[in-house]
């Protein structure tokens, strides 16, 4: 074992004081390589969270955006497909309205016409009987001082009138003696045995019919042969 002397000691005090010199200078290397090693990790934070993402996530951002914005592109085309069938329908509204309301004026005024020209035709055939009238109130008031052969030539031609008035006004007198029996222009009101004539031929006018228009007003009365 080695002495310690006197002189030895101080240069053992020099050494420790160096030793931990030493030892303070590498923990404050230590301390400062972690605080480098803590400011980089932060720096590289930093840049992590300030440098733009990856191409991976920039592509699947991008593709996301993509199919936002064709959603929205394709609900405004619907949207203006709508707006255009609306604007169709307000339109075909319109138009149906306009057909009906026209449709209804000329209904009234198609009414109007056939009324007044209802209202024409009785005019006229009033205004062609008048005639009539005028010679029946002649007929009657020289009834007493006529003969009779005369009165009844006057009456005779008043007749003659009158039906003239109603040939012009359209009306077709029925006298179908003699031709078959017609079930929609005749009422049979009799029969008659004849051998001579077929079967069911109008042998006697009872009461003429009048037709107008294609309309039998009244069916002539007849009597029909039969064996």
């Amino acid at each position: 074992m080695m002495r310690r002397t006197p002189e030895s000691e101080p240069m053992d005090n020099k050494a420790q004081a160096s030793g931990a010199s030493a030892r303070a200078s590498t923990g404050s290397a230590f301390t400062r390589g972690a605080s480098a090693r803590k400011a980089a990790g932060s720096s590289s934070n930093d840049r992590s969270q300030n440098d733009p993402p990856a191409s991976d996530e920039l592509a699947g951002g991008s593709a996301d955006d993509i199919d936002a914005l064709l959603e929205e592109i394709e609900g405004l085309e619907n949207n203006s497909e709508l707006a255009q069938a609306r604007a169709e329908a307000d339109e075909l509204r319109d138009r149906y309205l306009r057909l009906q309301a026209e449709w209804d004026n000329f209904r009234k005024r198609t009414n109007l016409e056939r009324e007044a020209e209802r209202g024409r035709a009785a005019s006229r055939l009033v205004e062609r009987l008048l005639p009539v009238i005028d010679d029946l109130e002649r007929a009657i008031g020289h009834s007493e001082t006529t003969s009779g052969s005369a009165l009844q030539d006057g009456v005779q031609a008043v007749y003659t009138k009158f039906l003239d008035a109603l040939t012009k006004e359209g009306v077709i007198i029925i006298d179908p003696l003699g031709e078959p029996f017609d079930t929609h222009r005749h009422s049979a009101v009799g029969v008659a045995v004849d051998a001579s004539l077929d079967e069911e031929t109008i042998v006697q006018v009872y009461q003429k019919g009048f037709e107008m228009a294609g309309r039998i007003l009244r069916p002539a009365m007849v009597i029909v042969s039969t064996k």
